[in-house]
């Protein structure tokens, strides 16, 4: 079954906005574990313009369901994974004044990079993710760093499937299959809602975790928080999905 990780991202931009602690983002993590969730995602940035290393300092202890950070590997970020050992370490090719992830890794040309980044924090015991397209010779070199997974950026089938062509998640089930016969965990992020979630799930139920963060926060706007966590958790469940 596909695990729902909630990237609490919004949760730090609303706080900043205003300064303080309001919304305290501890507690909000600790509440979306409590409504269902079942991982917790950051992505802290160079400007600390959400997320601040400090907030993953606090997050980690207090946190009982899977602790993903995403990131760039520059060296203040895999200092700050290796100081904090969280379950998985998402590796993202973001340079530090983009907006949001928008490509996946060329891992090709940047695999002694990434297989040395890699092997790091596999060696502290903390399991990888190499973000990336559905291109599967892409996928080839990234078994070859060494990671334990990957996760398809999936903006183009949420595009795609607004449009009305389900055909756009075709690639995506190939990659899937692909990663899984070579031995890869699969994730999957970006875009991905209450409106696409289900059909996804039902075409690839070899994904192991989604994460999920602006639309979801989105939703929970008008849903409640716990109501929306609960219809992702349904969107993802292939036999009964939601009906809005």
């Amino acid at each position: 079954m596909t695990s729902l990780s909630v990237n609490i991202n919004k949760i730090a931009t609303l706080r900043n906005s205003r300064g303080g602690n309001t919304p305290n983002l501890q507690k909000v993590a600790k509440d979306c574990e409590r409504f269902g969730a079942q991982g917790i995602t950051v992505h802290p940035r160079p400007d600390q313009r959400h997320i601040r290393y400090q907030d993953i300092r606090e997050l980690k202890p207090i946190l009982t369901t899977e602790f993903n950070i995403e990131g760039y590997p520059s060296n203040d970020f895999i200092e700050l994974v290796n100081e904090n050992k969280p379950a998985q370490v998402t590796l993202v090719p973001d340079s530090p004044t983009a907006l949001t992830s928008n490509s996946g890794w060329d891992v090709k040309s940047n695999f002694e990079f990434l297989k040395d980044v890699v092997q790091e924090f596999k060696n502290n015991g903390i399991r990888v993710s190499i973000f990336i397209d559905p291109i599967l010779h892409q996928i080839e070199w990234a078994k070859k760093t060494g990671t334990d997974r990957i996760e398809l950026y999936t903006e183009n089938y949420a595009v795609q499937y607004a449009k009305g062509n389900k055909k756009g998640i075709q690639p995506y089930i190939e990659a899937a299959r692909f990663s899984k016969n070579i031995g890869l965990g699969i994730n999957a992020g970006h875009d991905l809602n209450l409106d696409n979630l289900n059909f996804w799930a039902k075409q690839i139920p070899e994904i192991d975790e989604v994460s999920i963060g602006h639309a979801l926060i989105s939703d929970a706007l008008y849903l409640g928080l716990e109501n929306t966590i609960q219809l992702y958790r349904r969107a993802l469940n292939i036999e009964h999905g939601i009906e809005l």
